[in-house]
């Protein structure tokens, strides 16, 4: 864990690799308990059968709008342990967003006590919205809490900040070492870099990385909240085999290797089957997806397969759409 006078001075090295948003199962009729040893075996998976090196627990993918802060808390006590025991050095990152800052701070206190190395929040997303509403709460957040801190700067909050909102922010809070941009807008994040040039900045849309970006300094070389793990196996990382190309500065093998690999079509047809992260859709995260994915592809979701209401179950036609994508790339029979 990074406290958040170190914060800048350890982030560029330690956020790194590929970096897994988990789903959080449920069990019960409506989905009313959390299965822990889902939950492990995910991270086991995830750290152990992958390698991949680190995860985010507790965020949009994770549903953590659906949990209580008990059950919030729960999963990182869940998982820091198990994701200690398999990799001792993996990163484990924590979404303690809220629209209550009181709950923000007990969440980002509680993930410092037990051992995950930095937390994200998201700028305000209900009541307020804006530069100045974003700043009050990194204020009143970091006068009561001592960790690294990262900005997920998503187009989940129904607003996105500027690059020149975000250098501010950075400016101002020297706790903040990171920004997830969650947009999708590779522009946005040079526009960042320019002003902020030793910030460690993801962003989501890989084919930045493949146009260069962490050749040029532009992106960090870290996968800070991703879902690879829904596009390969154990026996088949091919997922894994682009990050390293792209992290080698090897790009003409990489852009061979996302089109031959039919990595391409793997991740364009499941967008297409249940457009997760998608502006116009009626939902940022559909849970449900995610959960159907991992169900084709072997892994434990719980008894409830599906996400808490008010989002619902996927409908068949998308279910079988995941199902044929997974078939056409190999992953499955």
């Amino acid at each position: 864990m990074a406290r958040a006078a170190e914060a800048r001075a350890w982030a560029p090295g330690a956020l790194r690799g590929i970096i897994d948003s988990l789903y959080t199962p449920f069990n019960g009729p409506g989905g009313e308990r959390v299965d822990d040893d889902a939950l492990r075996t995910l991270v086991a998976h995830c750290l152990g059968a992958l390698d991949h090196d680190g995860i985010w627990v507790g965020g949009l993918v994770g549903e953590y709008w659906a949990l209580s802060v008990d059950e919030r808390m729960r999963l990182l006590e869940v998982a820091v342990p198990e994701a200690r025991a398999i990799k001792p050095g993996a990163l484990v990152e924590a979404c303690a967003a809220s629209t209550n800052v009181l709950e923000t701070v007990a969440l980002t206190r509680h993930a410092t006590e037990v051992g995950a190395d930095i937390c994200f929040l998201i700028p305000p997303y209900f009541e307020a919205r804006g530069y100045d509403a974003t700043r009050e709460l990194f204020a009143y957040v970091t006068e009561r809490t001592d960790i690294a801190l990262g900005l997920f700067n998503t187009h989940a909050a129904g607003w996105i900040l500027t690059p020149d909102e975000c250098a501010r922010l950075v400016d101002d809070f020297p706790a903040i070492c990171a920004v997830k941009n969650g947009m999708f807008r590779p522009s946005h994040t040079a526009a960042l870099h320019r002003l902020v040039p030793d910030l460690v900045i993801w962003e989501c849309d890989m084919l930045a990385y493949r146009a260069g970006f962490l050749r040029r300094g532009i992106t960090a070389a870290g996968i800070l909240g991703g879902s690879a793990y829904l596009y390969e196996l154990p026996d088949n990382r091919v997922y894994s085999a682009q990050w390293d190309l792209l992290a080698s500065d090897k790009l003409s093998e990489a852009i061979d290797h996302w089109y031959d690999s039919g990595l391409d079509d793997l991740v364009s047809s499941l967008h297409r089957a249940f457009g997760a992260s998608n502006v116009e859709a009626p939902y940022t995260h559909w849970g449900s997806a995610f959960k159907v994915a991992a169900r084709e592809l072997g892994l434990p979701i719980g008894d409830y397969a599906r996400s808490r209401p008010p989002q619902p179950p996927l409908p068949d036609a998308m279910v079988d759409a995941v199902r044929d994508a997974y078939r056409a790339a190999g992953l499955v029979s």
